[in-house]
């Protein structure tokens, strides 16, 4: 038997391949779909790739790759049978077959025991051989089989390398010497025992001083007195006064240089009179509150709709998404993605064509992960509601179960989330993120992977226009760009209970200074008229430069809808930086309105009575001796460097730092810091700081025909997909990134205050005329339909129409910061409103509307 197994593998030796470090092993997830080894057909995994796939998507692996070894791997799982002892251990067959297999149900050893099997399988014949079978398989086979089924599964490599840079334990904290100099630390009203400061205050767990952080430690405001202690007397550990609660604490290490974990750290807060169980009370997810605050727990009962007996619905649409660890900001977003049927359309109605042509590693492939995950929340297999038999079953087991039971397990985002956050270091971390920032990098990845096809993010695009005068000529300019989410602002001075607001914090800061319990917070309630008005509003433009007077002056700048879109998202400023530079978020309330029209927001263009500023670029800052330089190189210009060394010190790149500083005009380290986060997504973020030569005689000995200034290499063809899949024709696209030193940001308004020259010489004798006015004149008045490249060659596609609207979707945030909390979504379905939270779906009972983070309108029929 031994010489016929190997005689039946010699064939396909060559294509079986032993994993090597760094090679992922897919052995608990289809590439294709949710299929898994606890599934009916079990998980095949190539024996070359590596690859998993289910039964129904192994044959289309084998057709493309010609592969024909495949390892075959199922779990058999059974309840125990009657009278088993509770917590033994589960029985397996093969104890090494599973060893890093994520479950798909709670094996706690008390209700289930499970069998592993493995075999290698023959295409096509689907001839079988059991595994283990050392005796009879040849030794490469042999060693192969035996590494694949010890490897570590892809998605627990995955989360080991995103923890890899997470916070170590301290090597202070187990032998931290206190000293017992009779010191106990009030609960509330710290300060620095130096300055006074309120702020940043750091507890040393040596002597128990209470002293302000430095400036530049994590961007917040201080003197450095906690670290002069430490310099002093080599104390080596402080924790964050106002990081302290039942939970933990946030620890640092002087000598160390980092942020560090203390396992002891309530024995080391208790030597000080500090009861981590009296501090305040920090949510489930990790999220807490200010150290004069009371926790927001109303604001988690009322977003979850906790205490209510609501009704778990299964079906197509209905399925929900397992979190992953602090990945709800992930699951609310694709929740309303595909609801919308631009997406079902193209991800889900083109699943077979998706399938069959993507590549050989389809865990690489957007498209295909898209169409996975959107097949597996619409198609209903995986949100099923359980049998008669299972709930009295459960009944008759234990009551608390049924409710358990009645919830769906949903399915894992891990393969889309892998994809998706390549090569960014925060979505690919295991820390909570901003649902709305989350949002624009899939419609930015969704731009990326649709250039030539059918495009849905065309349904949240639409065009603004800016209108800026100069207040003292009273000209203007308008210029019009792309975006796909409008930010509202949240006026507090509009609160409708400003009174109560005004009594609130004269109680708190009166209980601050006698150190006596704050009173119960009071949360602003402010009508959407006012965030309207507040959008509305001409706002100051930072550092103006006016082309009629040649030199700085104040400047207005406005903005209107150039077009509606069919999808209208809204984001509430909710979010504002705190001391410690974190985005903290205002406790309000706002009466979202169901229906919305936003008609009166169209943009008018330039009137008659008004007077264009001239079409001149602000002179460039170039050294005295620039003149002489015979090279025709500059010499830096002049940019605050002490500015620059205070961004520097809050993590910022250098390069960028001194372009922040270079482009806000030396106006100030802090109108520095807001263009850092108003830029950080762009590609040449960190690249030095680039200007134009002064030997350069510009655009007039360009042989461009629009004056553009080409540089010896092409733009980045990830610029040119961005720009071309929102209907820019692909030449044009590349003389604006080279125009603009490839800043795609700028190469968007360059398109647009350069329209494309065509060949005829109509076209080409407008190339003087206003382009801003006649740009988009086809999207005001055209409507319900998607203009096309071929109609307006010089504009992005966009489906314009009426700016009448109605909400279907809103995500809320529970929390004080968007670096942590919780996320859940509610959608309009079939005329009922349905919470998605992670895997549980349920029909919603009071949506709580007043208090969404990002809300979802569908523009309304003209009819």
């Amino acid at each position: 038997m031994a010489a016929d197994l190997g005689e039946l593998l010699v064939p396909f030796m060559p294509t079986v391949r032993v994993p090597r470090t760094g090679d992922r092993v897919f052995k608990s997830e289809c590439a294709f779909s949710f299929d898994s080894p606890e599934s009916e057909g079990g998980l095949y995994v190539c024996m070359n790739t590596f690859l998993g796939f289910g039964r129904e998507h192994v044959e289309r692996h084998y057709r493309k790759t010609g592969q024909s070894v495949y390892m075959h791997l199922k779990r058999h799982v059974k309840e125990k049978a009657t009278g088993a002892a509770a917590g033994a251990i589960p029985r397996r067959r093969n104890g090494k077959v599973f060893l890093d297999l994520e479950l798909n149900r709670d094996f706690n050893g008390e209700d289930y025991e499970y069998e592993d099997e493995a075999k290698l399988v023959i295409f096509p014949d689907h001839f079988e051989i059991p595994l283990p079978n050392i005796e009879e398989l040849p030794a490469l086979v042999t060693i192969a089989c035996d590494a694949v089924l010890n490897a570590p599964s892809a998605y627990k490599k995955q989360e080991l390398e995103s923890w890899e840079e997470e916070i170590q334990v301290s090597k202070h904290a187990r032998s931290l010497r206190q000293l017992d100099n009779g010191i106990r630390i009030p609960p509330r009203g710290w300060k620095c025992q130096k300055c006074e400061m309120r702020e940043n205050l750091w507890l040393n767990l040596t002597d128990g001083a209470v002293l302000c952080g430095k400036w530049f430690f994590d961007g917040s405001g201080g003197n450095g007195h906690a670290l002069e202690r430490y310099k002093e007397t080599k104390y080596p550990l402080a924790v964050k006064m106002d990081t302290i609660t039942p939970d933990g604490a946030d620890v640092y290490s002087f000598e160390e240089e980092e942020a560090v974990l203390d396992p002891h750290i309530s024995d080391h807060l208790s030597h000080f009179g500090i009861d981590m169980l009296q501090m305040q009370i920090k949510t489930e997810n990790g999220h807490h509150t200010d150290n004069n605050s009371r926790p927001r727990v109303s604001e988690w009962e009322v977003i979850q709709e906790s205490g209510m007996k609501l009704k778990a619905v299964f079906g197509s649409g209905y399925t929900g998404i397992k979190n992953l660890g602090n990945s709800c900001y992930l699951g609310t977003v694709i929740q309303v993605l595909f609801s919308i049927p631009d997406f079902q359309r193209m991800y889900v109605g083109n699943l077979q064509r998706i399938f069959d042509y993507s590549p050989l590693d389809p865990s690489l492939d957007f498209a295909t992960q898209m169409a996975k995950l959107g097949h597996g929340l619409l198609s209903g297999q995986h949100s099923k509601p359980p049998m008669k038999s299972e709930l009295i079953e459960q009944v008759m087991k234990e009551e608390s179960k049924v409710l358990n039971g009645h919830q769906q397990k949903g399915v894992s985002p891990r393969m889309l989330k892998a994809l998706v956050s390549r090569g960014n270091p925060e979505f690919s971390s295991s820390r909570q993120q901003d649902a709305q920032e989350f949002l624009l990098h899939v419609i930015n990845l969704v731009e990326r992977n649709s250039s030539g096809t059918e495009n849905p993010s065309d349904v949240f695009r639409f065009l603004v226009e800016e209108r800026v005068q100069c207040c003292q000529t009273r000209r203007v300019r308008y210029s019009q760009r792309v975006d796909y989410c409008i930010q509202l602002p949240a006026p507090i001075e509009a609160a409708t209970n400003r009174e109560e607001l005004l009594a609130y914090e004269t109680k708190r800061r009166d209980a601050e200074e006698n150190m006596r319990a704050p009173p119960e917070p009071v949360r602003a309630r402010i009508p959407f008229t006012a965030c309207l008005q507040a959008f509305t509003e001409p706002d100051n433009v930072p550092d103006f430069w006016s082309s009629a007077l040649q030199a700085k002056s104040a400047g207005v700048k406005t903005s209107r809808f150039a077009s509606f879109p069919e999808y209208l998202i809204l984001q509430i400023k909710k979010f504002t930086f705190g001391v410690d530079w974190v985005p903290k978020k205002l406790d309000l309330a706002i009466d979202v309105p169901d229906f919305l029209d936003l008609s009166r927001l169209r943009a008018a263009g330039l009137q008659a009575s008004e007077e264009e500023l001239p079409d001149l670029l602000p002179p460039i800052v170039l050294a005295e001796d620039t003149r002489d330089n015979s090279m025709g190189s500059i010499d830096s210009p002049e940019i605050d460097e002490s500015a620059v060394m205070q961004l520097a010190e809050m993590g910022f790149p250098l390069e960028a730092c001194r372009k922040a500083v270079y482009y806000t005009g030396n106006m100030g380290p802090e109108m520095a810091f807001n263009w850092i986060i108003a830029h950080m997504e762009e590609p040449d973020f960190a690249e030095p700081l680039t200007l134009p030569s002064v030997m350069d005689p510009g655009p007039s000995t360009s042989d461009s025909p629009m004056g553009a200034t080409p540089l010896g290499n092409s733009p980045p063809e990830e610029s040119i997909a961005i720009l071309t899949s929102m209907g820019f024709p692909r030449a044009h696209s590349i003389q604006a990134l080279k125009a603009t030193n490839y800043n795609l940001e700028r190469a968007l308004d360059w398109i647009f205050t350069h329209p494309e020259e065509e060949e005829s010489d109509a076209l080409s004798d407008m190339a003087d005329t206003e382009p801003n006015d006649n740009a988009f004149s086809n999207a005001n008045s055209h409507s319900d339909s998607t203009l096309s490249p071929d109609r307006d060659a010089s504009g992005p596609r966009v489906k314009d129409g009426p700016g009448r609207y109605e909400l279907f979707a809103f995500i809320s945030h529970m929390g004080a910061s968007t670096m942590s909390g919780r996320y859940v979504c509610h959608i309009k379905k079939e005329g009922r409103w349905v919470i998605y939270n992670d895997h549980k779906v349920c029909l919603s009972e009071r949506p709580p509307k007043d208090l969404g983070y990002i809300y979802f309108y569908h523009r309304l029929s003209s009819s």
